[in-house]
């Protein structure tokens, strides 16, 4: 638990400050998460100028449509040492956010959403709920550890690349709707630095999404309905499935199931195990049928083939060829249980959720939150991610140099922030200018019709 705290401008929120270590102090670095080692990371490696950029969406100042206090309006959480925990941190420039960032060490940085007023001043205000999110990405949060009923590899914040597959699924699942079914085109996938993803849409129109809104778009995704005290968690309603919902079996599901998660997880290699799908068929002679064969059989008859997927086309061939459109579906049934993304639904329909920014470091692994590319999600490798420690080892191998800046470049975490740049945030702050261009324009013609007339 954190001790939550009210910033107020007096609050002396102060943490050791360790010396920047001279060259070739590094090479001995225990291979463990140090917040003292924080302070070279935020100092030499951070993206700040990205993070200012993208969270200002184009109101730098530069063009007169800009909104001057829209950053300063945006809630900035920290995650201090000793848990403690700061909220409503708010800058009005990107240098007052590095130096903030610099300043404090964060352990964690959590963004929330942009509010009506300041909310760094939300005690000055007279009245109850004056303080009023009003902008906000939308944000999803998948966790491997909701995953837990049917992965065997691993559990709770364990991850391994026998489960990660989980997450990629649901990245393709999750990231193809968003842009076929709802049009968004800005959406940035960031590791968690441990065991899962997080997505942020930050197209203007989902930016402005009500809470109602929100929750109908996660709701969407909503498949996976169960809990541990029943058998059948997920079921397919209807003659046909929804095109978003049939679409995401025949290009995503179904193949992972077959020829990954089937085997890495030896899902039908032992009573235990089969007898969970076993449960979740309608027609309890077919399970007894195939109940009796497989007690019968433990091993495949061929010692080339794998028995889970022996098993697996006994099931299908049983349930396929069965009269009963109920008994047919159970086969998507099983295959959405095991492999259809398991959203937070909460931090997705409230705007005022806070959500991890990227490239923190995660404080269990030391791994840093890097993007990941959606469009070859399945490369993705979390055990590869560059941790802190690799970072500042491959930092002091090049010497630290403290007038030089960009050393990311020289290290691992080159490519994340390459990726970031040109997939992200280039094409999203292009698109940000020529709507505020648009705007601006529209309110001069309307100016000049309003004078003519």
């Amino acid at each position: 638990m954190t001790r939550q705290g009210a910033y107020k401008e007096s609050d002396d929120m102060l943490i050791d400050e360790p010396k920047l270590p001279q060259q070739g102090q590094i090479a001995a670095l225990p291979n463990e998460f140090n917040p003292s080692y924080l302070k070279i990371y935020y100092s030499k490696l951070f993206p700040h100028a990205d993070l200012y950029r993208w969270m200002s969406y184009g109101n730098d100042g530069k063009h007169p449509a800009c909104d001057s206090s829209y950053l300063g309006r945006r809630e900035f959480s920290y995650t201090l040492d000793n848990d403690i925990f700061v909220r409503y941190n708010t800058f009005n420039s990107a240098t007052e956010l590095e130096n903030s960032i610099k300043d404090k060490c964060p352990l964690k940085i959590d963004i929330g959403p942009i509010y009506n007023l300041n909310p760094a001043r939300r005690n000055a205000y007279a009245g109850d709920n004056v303080l009023t999110p009003v902008e906000r990405e939308l944000i999803f949060d998948i966790d491997m550890s909701d995953y837990d009923d049917v992965r065997y590899c691993c559990s709770g914040a364990d991850v391994c690349l026998n489960c990660w597959p989980l997450m990629t699924v649901a990245v393709k699942v999750i990231d193809t709707s968003l842009r076929d079914d709802f049009g968004f085109r800005h959406i940035l996938w960031v590791y968690s630095g441990r065991r899962g993803v997080h997505c942020w849409v930050c197209d203007r129109k989902a930016r402005r999404l009500t809470n109602e809104q929100r929750a109908a778009v996660a709701d969407y995704f909503r498949v996976y309905k169960g809990n541990e005290n029943n058998y059948k968690k997920v079921s397919l309603m209807g003659q046909v499935l929804h095109p978003f919902l049939a679409r995401s079996y025949t290009e995503v599901l179904k193949e992972y199931f077959e020829t990954k998660l089937l085997t890495s997880q030896n899902l039908l290699s032992s009573e235990e195990r089969y007898e969970k799908i076993l449960e979740m068929i309608p027609d309890q002679s077919i399970a007894s049928e195939l109940r009796g064969k497989w007690q019968e059989s433990r091993r495949s008859s061929s010692a080339k083939e794998d028995i889970n997927i022996v098993r697996w086309e006994q099931l299908k061939q049983l349930l396929q060829k069965h009269k009963a459109q109920v008994v047919r579906r159970c086969v998507e049934e099983i295959v959405f249980t095991y492999t259809f993304p398991r959203l937070d639904m909460e931090v997705s329909k409230h705007m005022n959720h806070l959500l991890k920014a990227p490239f923190c470091v995660h404080p269990k692994t030391g791994r840093v939150c890097v993007p990941i590319n959606p469009n070859n999600c399945e490369e993705f490798d979390p055990t590869t991610v560059p941790t802190l420690i690799q970072l500042l080892e491959e930092l002091n191998r090049e010497g630290l140099r403290s007038d030089v800046e960009g050393e990311w470049n020289k290290t691992s975490l080159a490519n994340a922030i390459k990726l970031f740049r040109s997939s992200f945030l280039q094409p999203l702050l292009k698109i940000c200018k020529e709507e505020m261009e648009s705007s601006y324009n529209a309110k001069l013609q309307q100016s000049k019709n309003l004078l003519s007339w």
